[in-house]
């Protein structure tokens, strides 16, 4: 099967989005760059883990103020009339909002579980995948308009490192168990 060009220009900025969040993670738990030790206890992991979900929550709050600001500026869209005939402009920002929320959601679910399930070293993870949370919303914020091509990067960039780290918790928590279990 060949692929269209589209096509070829979305898969090309999804293997750029999967390694970066394969070298996130790597980075992350060789380098540890935030030089986070093996002991921490459950207080400094919250505060790490809090102090992430923050850059989560500033995407959010960025989505939604966007269509907010549209609404106030929009007199047709201020009222009820909005909620039922959405202008292009309305439907595409609530298109932005509704994935940003949907990824915030998954990412905080993920950086909880490896934050508290994963070791302390390797913590630095959490914060390292936040940053290229924002990142990634920026370009899937800028891209959005060109199409799949155009986001296919900065939606990998966010959803990426959240996918890599649930399946790297799922995979450690039957090593963890025998380790707790010794």
């Amino acid at each position: 099967m060949e692929l269209s060009i589209k096509q070829s220009g979305v898969l090309h900025r999804m293997l750029s989005g999967t390694a970066i969040s394969i070298g996130i993670i790597i980075f992350g738990i060789l380098l540890n760059p935030f030089n986070f030790h093996s002991n921490l206890t459950l207080l400094e992991k919250s505060s790490v883990l809090f102090k992430s979900l923050i850059i989560l929550a500033l995407c959010l709050t960025f989505s939604i103020g966007r269509l907010a600001k549209h609404r106030f500026f929009s007199p047709d869209e201020l009222d009820e009339k909005g909620l039922r005939t959405d202008s292009d402009r309305a439907i595409l920002l609530q298109s932005l909002l509704q994935n940003t929320l949907e990824q915030s959601v998954l990412a905080a679910f993920v950086y909880g579980t490896w934050t508290f399930v994963m070791p302390s070293a390797w913590l630095s993870v959490v914060p390292l995948a936040a940053l290229s949370f924002a990142l990634g919303r920026v370009l899937f914020f800028a891209g959005y308009r060109r199409g799949a091509v155009g986001r296919a990067l900065g939606f990998t960039m966010a959803f990426y490192p959240s996918v890599l780290m649930l399946i790297c918790t799922v995979c450690f928590l039957p090593l963890s168990a025998v380790t707790v279990g010794c």
